[in-house]
């Protein structure tokens, strides 16, 4: 993203300042050395990703993660940022025919964008780091993956998508592709090259739209006897239209209407033969953001295809064993895949919000008025910490849903935390974004000062992979079916545990642990009142259900950090994302004035430790 200058230039030449500091050693960030966010380390200006990775990584992984996510940051930071406003401004296009009016059905993309591409799939972030992974002898922890996604996201959420389908698409081969393609297929999905990888695609949407499958997929799949079917219809968005490996959702042919009889098909994009296969890019969408991920309609006639559907019983398998003769249950299989998109995409969100944030914050400390930085003005110094904050309990918040498999109760912890996160995190993105504009005043609001596409990306991202409202009828459908509130409970028991045997009661941990409760309480009788309420009452009530699971589970990670860390500043954090964040349920009177932000503004954003003096003042 082009970045200015103090003189309003959009130039980034990578002669920014950079903080030469190791994130391991480093004490504060002074953003007044630096005149824009690209050409910087990311991960070396993150100290609270730092932070949360270094806890929750074992010992022997410490020195591979830090030297990987260090080079990632530098990569991300400069190669890939500057690139993601080239492609911005030079997006995929379609070419139906060549020089010689015949048929070519492709996608030409921007020299950056296989550029970066490149970069990514070289460095292992395609693959999930798997070459890393076999040359080490130790899985990739999952911590890791999830700092590889945010980061990347900061950059070009565009990117995420078009590459993370790819992963998604090999889990679904892994599991359910006929023997004889599987094996192929894995190497090119899983390969360390762009120029040997195979990318994949996922098309779910028809003409009709919305979320109800069951009534608007009518893409047909006709098997022709040999393991194969011909797959003939439409699909309205087509997200990575030109991969490789296509994940595709059809009916077979004479199968009833409704979700239950969908089919999950692969469609290569070449036959055995190597001749093109038979379907036709009409067109490309003309979107508002995410222009690096080309999405577009296509017509199948007759495309060749394989059924994805469960052969062999495997342990965790949605629907496993099933009838290897039936493709009933496609849509189970599909949601596999879309489950990890989602959280996926509650990640960008997450990553645009950091974006927006570190954007703001070198502006804050090199824009004056009214004679001062505008890190010294009152307003400025809430509306910079509340953005921080938030930030951060959604850090926590997400990260906690990419390690929640090691607890007995993660897979029901997952089930509800993953839809909220979705929620509250892509709309803390748009709201950083549109702060972010806000900030830079006229100039944010111009193309060539580089937060205008942070905006338009942030949008797309309460859409992808379910609206809000979908999301949260998903977290009641969650509780509904599953309990899945009841991980939220025990998850938070571990809190208040751990608040319990703090060494020093104070009156800061007071006040966090009374949230808590009366969080924790909230939460049950929403519940209770979702189970008892008709239907269209229970899904009204699902929203303040999502808002109370992100608000209780956001402090109550804040507050394991402060405590553990022995952290004023963390406690700060907590503190002040509880008064800004859901002020209801502040001890604290209306008329009382938090001084948090005007007391420690810039300790908190400028990741500064804070002083036992400078707590008890802002918390007085």
């Amino acid at each position: 993203m082009a970045t200015s200058n103090l003189n309003g230039s959009n130039k980034s030449t990578g002669a920014n300042r950079k903080a030469e500091i190791s994130p391991s050693s480093q004490v504060g960030l002074d953003y007044s050395s630096l005149d824009g966010a690209i050409g910087l380390n990311w991960f070396q200006l993150d100290p609270d990703l730092e932070s949360i990775v270094t806890r929750n990584l074992p010992p022997e992984d410490h020195a591979w993660a830090r030297s990987k996510l260090d080079s990632l940051g530098s990569l991300i930071g400069g190669r890939i940022a500057r690139n993601a406003d080239i492609i911005d401004q030079n997006p995929p296009k379609l070419v139906p025919y060549d020089n010689w009016a015949q048929i070519a059905n492709r996608i030409d993309h921007h020299p950056a964008a296989i550029d970066s591409k490149t970069a990514l799939w070289e460095v292992g972030y395609v693959s999930g780091f798997a070459r890393d992974e076999k040359d080490r002898g130790r899985p990739v922890p999952g911590v890791v993956l999830a700092a590889a996604n945010y980061l990347l996201s900061q950059a070009d959420t565009g990117m995420v998508c078009s590459l993370g389908m790819t992963s998604g698409v090999a889990g679904l081969v892994e599991a359910y592709a006929p023997l004889d393609i599987r094996g192929e297929l894995l190497e090119g999905l899983k390969a360390d090259s762009f120029d040997r990888g195979t990318d994949g695609s996922m098309f779910l949407t028809e003409r009709d739209g919305g979320s109800d499958l069951g009534s608007t997929v009518k893409c047909t799949a006709r098997d022709i006897g040999d393991g194969r079917v011909l797959i003939n219809g439409e699909k309205w968005f087509c997200s990575n239209i030109d991969g490789a490996a296509i994940a595709l959702l059809a009916r077979p042919e004479g199968a009833p209407m409704g979700s239950a009889s969908i089919g999950l098909y692969l469609v290569p994009k070449t036959k055995d033969d190597g001749t093109p296969n038979s379907y036709t890019m009409r067109r490309l969408k003309d979107k508002l953001g995410t222009r690096s991920v080309p999405t577009g309609e296509v017509v199948f006639e007759d495309a060749i295809g394989y059924a994805l559907r469960p052969t062999e019983i495997r342990p965790g398998l949605a629907d496993a064993p099933g009838d290897p003769t039936s493709d009933a249950g496609g849509l189970n299989r599909m949601m596999e895949m879309v489950n990890g998109s989602r959280f996926g995409v509650a990640l960008m969100g997450l990553g645009i919000a950091r974006r927006s944030f570190l954007e703001a914050a070198i502006w804050a400390y090199h824009r004056r008025a009214k004679g001062k930085l505008l890190i010294d003005l009152p307003l400025v110094k809430e509306q910079l910490v509340d953005c921080l904050v938030r930030l951060e309990g959604a850090l926590a918040f997400s990260f906690e849903c990419a390690l929640a498999n090691r607890y007995d109760f993660g897979g029901l912890f997952r089930r509800i935390c993953v839809p909220a996160a979705k929620v509250s995190l892509c709309r803390l993105g748009l709201d950083n974004a549109i702060y972010a504009v806000e900030l830079f005043g006229g100039n944010g609001y111009c193309e060539n000062f580089g937060m205008t596409r942070l905006l338009r990306d942030a949008q797309c991202h309460t859409i992808w992979e379910g609206s809000e409202n979908i999301c949260r009828l998903d977290v009641l459908r969650a509780i509904r079916r599953h309990d899945s509130h009841e991980a939220i409970f025990e998850r938070v028991g571990q809190t208040k545990n751990l608040v319990k045997s703090a060494a020093l009661a104070s009156p800061a941990l007071a006040e966090l642990s009374s949230y808590i409760s009366a969080r924790e309480e909230n939460l049950r009788s929403l519940v209770k009142q979702a189970f008892d309420a008709p239907p269209e009452i229970s899904e009204v009530l699902s929203a303040r259900i999502t808002d109370s699971i992100t608000h209780l589970v956001g402090v109550s990670l804040l507050t394991e950090q402060a405590i553990e860390t022995d952290s004023a500043r963390k406690m700060l954090v907590a503190l002040r994302y509880i008064r800004s964040i859901d002020p209801g349920f502040s001890n604290r009177s209306s008329m009382d004035l938090d001084q948090i932000a005007q007391v420690g503004a810039r300790e908190i954003v400028e990741y500064q430790p804070v002083s036992a003096d400078l707590l008890a003042r802002a918390v007085a």
